[in-house]
């Protein structure tokens, strides 16, 4: 399959379909609205659907399989703040709080960037590991984690002690909402092993695309009203939300070849080093970094680097994978 036979593919399944639904109705303004508990219900079910069946493939492939990948995934999570930080900070000219919190939404992860990519493996009926959703649980806090630190650093008070800024960026990192489902759902799911999933199946499989097809309906309403802000953040940021996501994909891609996955495994991973956090990260620097700019790391996240990766990103993704891979499948 070549490029344009995947994009074509892509962007004819039902999820992306519903989130360009939600674009048109945002653009033509209907008064189609989500409740906000409803948002907040499909949200937490995603979560603790990904987070249980990525637990269950974990006990049945052994934590040998998959000990190394997954320090690889917590490895790049903790490395994009780092190495983005410096790009907003120096060639973006962005306030210090600024560059940290959008580092963080891009080395933090998107799940249902994820969640997309693992539907897109499926239409093409490529092998992947079923416990790649592990990463997506310990890729969460890793870049939150630094983000905030980098952030507190660049910010605090002479009386703030370095103990004092770790400890408040561990808490948000490790306790968020988001990242609190996604591992506890993962725990469950490991303890509970395949007999726990051949319970649950028929709330956490069978339904699970279309859960999936309207929350991508009410994303794509969200990132439709944020267009506007697009004029607010300027071109650097609208470049550094498509360039550094394709840049981390490559990454990824390479990172998981390396640890051992196989060709569907690596390209999850590479999905998830090139998306952006705007559900775990968001949450966190509004309580942490309270100084930074919610519009440009929004914006950046939700308005430009999520709508390029489930449209045009997976299928980019897919085919530097196989290329990588020597043209496997």
């Amino acid at each position: 399959m070549g490029l344009f036979e995947a994009i074509q593919t892509n962007l004819a399944s039902p999820p992306i379909l519903f989130f360009v639904l939600g674009l048109i109705a945002a653009a033509v303004k209907t008064d189609l609205r989500f409740p906000e508990p409803l948002y907040i219900t499909l949200t937490i079910y995603l979560l603790v659907a990904i987070g249980f069946k990525g637990g269950v493939a974990v006990a049945s492939a052994g934590l040998g399989a998959v000990w190394l990948p997954a320090l690889a995934a917590v490895a790049l999570g903790a490395a994009i703040p780092l190495w983005s930080y410096p790009i907003l900070r120096f060639v973006g000219k962005l306030p210090a709080v600024d560059a940290a919190a959008i580092g963080a939404h891009y080395g933090s992860v998107s799940a249902v960037t994820f969640i997309a990519a693992v539907s897109y493996l499926n239409e093409l009926k490529q092998p992947y590991e079923a416990y790649a959703s592990a990463f997506l649980a310990v890729m969460e806090s890793p870049a939150i984690v630094v983000g905030v630190v980098l952030g507190k650093l660049a910010t605090r008070r002479e009386e703030a002690s370095l103990r004092s800024v770790l400890g408040l960026a561990l808490h948000e990192g490790l306790l968020g909402r988001s990242v609190f489902l996604l591992l506890g759902s993962l725990l469950v799911g490991f303890l509970c092993g395949q007999r726990g999933l051949d319970a649950t199946a028929g709330f956490f499989v069978t339904p699970f695309q279309g859960i999936l097809s309207l929350f991508l309906l009410e994303m794509g309403m969200v990132a439709a009203r944020r267009f506007g802000d697009l004029r607010k953040v300027g071109l650097f940021l609208v470049g550094f939300g498509v360039l550094m996501p394709l840049a981390h994909g490559v990454i990824g891609i390479m990172l998981g070849q390396w640890a051992g996955l196989s060709l569907g495994g690596a390209m999850l991973l590479g999905v998830l080093a090139s998306s952006a956090s705007y559900i775990a990260a968001p949450a966190a620097m509004r309580l942490s970094l309270p100084e930074a700019n919610p519009t440009l790391y929004l914006t950046s996240a939700l308005t430009i680097t999520f709508p390029f990766n489930i449209t045009f990103g997976l299928p980019l993704y897919y085919e530097v994978a196989r290329w990588w891979f020597g043209g496997s499948r």
